[in-house]
């Protein structure tokens, strides 16, 4: 086992010696943050007027996309290697159908009153909606296309407010 004497690099995640390790935030305050990503589902018209219509023979697609969502959202440290476990405070999704992709909008809002930022699992929570969308329309259309997915915005921490242009 190797040594993992002496102090590392702050809010890296490299140590001294370059090997991969989970960043100490030990030392960041405890502060409101937040952040909100989307992501869009492109498919066939008649595939969205199947999952508007309630004709997937999986069941309820948007029910099921906004619990992959929040589930997403809730396991980031357990799929994105190096992320924090986060105790969220609210993990709010909104669907929206646009007709002119055709498909569907997934936006997500986390937040959390923590050492680190929300970033990962708004976009993990967008990320698992989408693919929830996938499962459950693909025996009727396996062209959808997902992405792309971007973070919107972000608040709190020592970098403050960021917002995507």
């Amino acid at each position: 086992m190797e040594s993992t004497d002496g102090p590392a690099a702050p809010l890296s995640h490299l140590d001294e010696k370059g090997r991969v390790r989970m960043v100490d935030v030990s030392e960041k305050p405890i502060s409101r943050r937040a952040a909100t990503a989307e992501g869009t589902v492109r498919m066939r018209p008649e595939t969205l007027e199947a999952i508007l219509g309630g004709a997937i023979a999986k069941g309820e697609v948007l029910a099921v996309a906004r619990l992959a969502a929040v589930g997403g959202a809730k396991r980031t440290s357990e799929i994105v290697p190096l992320c924090h476990p986060l105790p969220l405070d609210a993990v709010d999704t909104d669907i929206e159908v646009d007709r002119d992709l055709p498909g569907l909008k997934l936006t997500v809002r986390a937040s959390v009153e923590a050492r680190t930022g929300v970033e990962m699992e708004a976009l993990t929570a967008v990320a698992a909606g989408l693919l929830a969308v996938y499962d459950m329309c693909k025996a009727v259309d396996r062209e959808m296309v997902l992405g792309p997915i971007r973070l919107l915005e972000k608040s709190g921490g020592r970098s403050g407010r960021w917002t995507a242009d």
